[in-house]
Formats: structure tokens, sequence, C-alpha cells
């Protein structure tokens, strides 16, 4: 029986109903990113916002009380652009539902145009073919719905204009077109609509399966292109599962497992195990379940997400600033991960630091309470990271403190920022000198893709090295050695024995590694350049370093090279160049 209008009761239950969606197809919304970075993609980032929506929920019972914990909640929770939106959007309703003891098609109806109209103010350069373009197509089917139509109707009409409108994105953005998927803020939003549908009219809505598929549907079709090859990082993802079969399955599970990964357990018997493996072939993985005997309740986790977001709410870390950064008027905040990282942001001044960066970017409320944190009444804040600038953007308004952002996009930017920050100057003028610094700087990124992707440059495969030039893909390298090279790295094997071969793949390993970084220096220094900063990470190699800034002293003679052992996660290399 369909639901007539919504109560403040009814509303929660919505907001439950999301965020479980979001949670299902997180990662096939992360999927859809035209570049397959390690960031904070959209999937992850509406997740975390709508999970502090929900906790902000929590002890509610009017409509007034709801509405103003979904508001605040999803200001204080929003992380990244999408997030941002989200926030946007949700607060729009909130400022038009909380007048009213319940929700119909007419309030409805308002809220959607409330609510394009705030998310295209909040961004600075709207685009067609994202979010606001399937926000403004159903927000203009609910303006010509009949009335009625009641809101189920109303509901049946804006989720199908939406869901047509989200299809046709990648007509209207050729970078969708190009990669072959659809725009995956306008999908977060879909499935807000579609949890809406399903509370008022019952059932279930289908969503189009070439863009909603489960973890276990990606594992399994990651598996088609799994490749061979080395790798000189640490595995990746654990996968679990129960697995029933016959006598002898989890052995036979077991010997397969051994050629893919480490950490592996298999506990049970009398036809049924449990199972753990760490490895970087998820698709494999679950493949050799299968032909084992029976997988199900299939876990896969992302381990350097795990970490990163372990590291990022340890409450233990404190940030100790200089002496003398204590007594400025004018305090530094950056967003940075890395002790390396952290400690360079700390001998330039800074009086705090908020622990994030890619696939951790802080919320609005993590920002807010760091600038609080610090002595400092007026703050220059460096968020470093293109995803988090809209967050920071907000913290300014929610303060009585006056916060000056720096839209730094990239580590490498904020240190230049950072190293003209100076307090002896009025606040107008130092930020001036920092921003201009900071866009002065050209940026590459390196890291390994975590999806397989198409972009303007070439296809990309999971596992690939990448280089992000001041935040457009402009290298792919293949970690894993070629056809030939794996044979003869088997025949290694074979005839002179595993620690050989292993030997050989690690080479080959980290000459892909090298030649990516190479390739990356080689496009971002020119004869212009003045100085060249290189920020080693985690997952850094000391030879391949050694091999980076031998190759600079003998091809760009002369631009002064300093490197920097930053620590960072999830990107070996960060350089800049002045």
């Amino acid at each position: 029986m369909a639901t007539e209008n919504l109560r403040a009761q009814d509303l929660k239950q919505v907001m439950n109903r999301y965020l479980a969606r979001l949670r299902e197809h997180r990662e096939s919304l992360n999927r859809l990113n035209v570049y397959p970075v390690p960031d904070g993609d959209t999937g992850t980032n509406m997740t975390l916002t709508m999970e502090s929506v929900v906790g902000a929920l929590d002890g509610t019972s009017s409509l007034a009380d709801v509405m103003q914990a979904i508001a605040h909640g999803s200001l204080m929770g929003a992380q990244g652009n999408s997030g941002i939106i989200l926030s946007q959007i949700l607060r729009a309703w909130a400022e038009v539902f909380r007048a009213h003891k319940e929700i119909g098609a007419a309030q409805l109806t308002e809220g959607l145009e409330r609510a394009t109209a705030a998310a295209y103010k909040a961004v600075g350069h709207p685009v067609e073919g994202t979010i606001l373009t399937v926000l403004r197509c159903a927000t203009e089917e609910a303006r010509g719905a009949a009335a009625a139509d009641g809101l189920a109707g109303l509901l049946e009409r804006v989720y199908g204009r939406a869901e047509q409108a989200l299809l046709e994105t990648p007509e209207l953005l050729p970078v969708l077109k190009a990669a072959g998927v659809v725009d995956a803020g306008g999908a977060g939003l879909l499935l807000l609509l579609a949890a809406l549908r399903e509370h008022v009219a019952g059932g279930k809505v289908t969503l189009p399966p070439a863009f909603f598929r489960p973890a276990a549907q990606l594992a399994s079709a990651d598996g088609q292109g799994a490749r061979e090859g080395g790798s000189i990082a640490d595995l990746h993802y654990e996968v679990m599962f129960m697995l029933e079969g016959q006598a002898g399955a989890d052995e036979q599970l077991k010997e397969a497992w051994a050629a893919i990964g480490d950490s592996i357990v298999i506990v049970g018997g009398e036809g049924s195990w449990k199972c753990h493996i760490h490895t970087d072939d998820i698709g494999a993985a679950v493949e050799a379940g299968i032909e084992a005997g029976r997988p199900r309740k299939i876990e896969i986790t992302n381990l350097l997400e795990q970490a990163a977001a372990e590291d990022f709410h340890r409450v233990a870390y404190i940030f100790e600033p200089l002496p003398d950064a204590l007594h400025a008027k004018v305090g530094l905040v950056a967003v940075a991960n890395g002790p390396g990282i952290l400690e360079l942001f700390r001998q330039y001044g800074a009086q705090g630091v908020v622990i994030g960066g890619q696939t951790m970017n802080p919320s609005v409320g993590d920002l807010l309470e760091v600038v609080e944190a610090v002595p400092a009444k007026t703050v220059v804040l460096l968020p470093n990271n293109k995803n988090i600038i809209p967050a920071a953007e907000e913290v300014d308004r929610l303060t009585r403190k006056q916060v000056h952002v720096i839209p730094t996009r990239s580590i490498p930017q904020g240190i230049a920022a950072a190293v003209t920050y100076a307090t002896n100057l009025a606040v107008e003028v130092a930020v001036s000198r920092m921003d201009k610094a900071a866009r002065a700087v050209r940026s590459g990124e390196m890291t390994r893709a975590v999806r397989d992707a198409t972009t303007p440059v070439g296809t990309i495969h999971e596992g690939d090295w990448i280089a992000l030039i001041d935040g457009k893909v402009q290298v792919i390298m293949p970690a894993g050695p070629g056809r030939m090279a794996r044979w003869l790295t088997r025949l290694i094997r074979l005839l002179l024995g595993a620690k050989r071969a292993e030997r050989r793949a690690q080479r080959l390993a980290r000459g892909a590694f090298q030649a990516a970084l190479l390739a990356m220096l080689e496009r971002v220094v020119d004869a212009e350049s003045e100085a060249i900063t290189i920020v080693a990470g985690a997952e850094a190699d000391g030879e391949v370093t050694a091999a980076a800034r031998a190759w600079l002293e003998d091809f760009r003679a002369g631009v002064p090279i300093d490197v920097v052992d930053g620590g960072q996660p999830l990107y070996p290399y960060l350089v800049g160049v002045e």
C-alpha cells in the first residue's frame, strides 16, 4: 500500500534505506569515476556523508528535529565534491520540510526546486552531464506532474526522468563517453530517489544493471581481466567467504591460493570451511573458490583504504607545533598524511594538521574541529587535494574565526604555499603570496590504478602504474611483465629454481615502476623549470629514487632537486615543479 505523505519516521527510514543502498553499491559508484586513482571516490564520499546523517538522527522524533539533524549531519559529514552537493540537496529539503507536519507531492516538488538552486549555486562552474543535470531534470519532471498523481505517482515520474537523465550524461560530457560510464554523482542521487520511491510505493526499484552491481559481481568481473605480474607493493585486498564442497575442497583451494597471495587461513570441516586470503588478484581468489566448491557470503576489503581510515580516526595522534607557531596571530592548518609531510608542514609553521588526503577525504566537521582547536583567531587552510577544497570552503561560515582557504590541489602546491607563509604580513598580503606560489607549481602524482578504465590517453588496467600531471592522467605503464617475459620467468623457475625466478620478477616489476616515474618526470619537468621537489612515499624504492635523480641531473641539468621522505600511502611519488 502506497504512503500518501511522509512523516518524521518515514524520512528517518528513507535516510537509512538510502545509506544501505550506498553501502551496497559504493564500489560500483567508485568505479564510475573517470580516473581510477586511489582517491576519495564518489561512492565512498557519499556513503560517509550519509553515515553522518544517520548518526545524527538518533533520538529525533518530530519532523523539525529530524530535518535539523539531516541538515546538520549532512553538512558536518560532507566529504568531497559529491558529498558537498549531497549535503546541499538535503539541507535544501530541510529548509522546506521543517515548516510542515508531513510531506506530500507539493512539498517534495518545492524541496527539489530549492535543492536544484542550492546545488547549482554551490558549484563555481556548473557542468552539464553531472549530478546537477540529473537533479535539474528530476525537478522539471516534478514541476510538470499533475496534482492527482499523488506522492507515489510523482516519485515514479521523477525517478524515471532521473534515470533517463543519468543514462544521457555521457552525451553531454565527452570524458564520460570516452570512458564508457555515466556520472557517478548522478548515480548516487538516483539511489536517493530510488530509496524514496521504494518507501512510498513499496517494492524494490530495479536499477540500471550496467552501473549498479554488488561487490561479489564486481570481483567476478575483475577476474575476467586478471593478469600475471609481480608487485613490489604490499597485497591490497582481503578476500573472505564460506566454502561448501566435497572432501578435499579446502586443500584444492589452499593450493590454488598459494600462488596468488598470503595470510591464507582455511578452517572448518565436514563440507564447510571459512576461508581468508590477502591478495592483489580478487577475481582469481573468488574463481578458485568456485572451482573448489560453492563460495558464499563473499566479503572483500581494500586493506590500504582500511588502514588509511584507521590512521585517520586515531584520536591518539597529537600535532605539536613549533613554539613560535603557537603565538602566531595568523595560523596555518594543512591537510596531509605521511610522517615526513606532517613534519614538513610543522617546520613551515603550521599550528595544526588534519590527517587526510587520498582515500580519506576529511569531512567539514573534521576540518572545523582542527580550525577551532588552533590558538589563532585567523586561519589559513590548505586542503592540498581537489576533493577536499569544497569541504574546506564550508568552514569559514561555521566558525567565529576568519578562515582563508587557498585552493591547493596537491601536496606539492601546499608545500609551495607553506614556504611563503609569513605571520608578519597583513593576512590579505600573506594569502595572496601563498596563493600565487601554489598556482606556480606543476604537480605530478604517481600511483597504481585501482580498477580498469578508459581515458583519453589510453586504456588502464587495474594494477597499472599511472601518473597524473595537474590532475590528468598522462602516463600509463603496465606493472606486470609482458607475455614473453612471463614465459622466460617460468622457464627460469623450471631450470634454475624459484628464487632466481622471483628475483627476476622483482627486477621486471622495479623496471616498470622506474619507467613510469621517469616518464612522469619527462612530462612535468621542462627547460623552464626552476626547482624540483620529489616527495617519496611509503612505497617508494631507493634504487628508483636514485635513478630519477640521476636522470634529472643528466637530462634537466642545472635544476635544483630536493628529495623529501614524505612517507605518504598509496602514492609512491609526488613531484612539484616550479
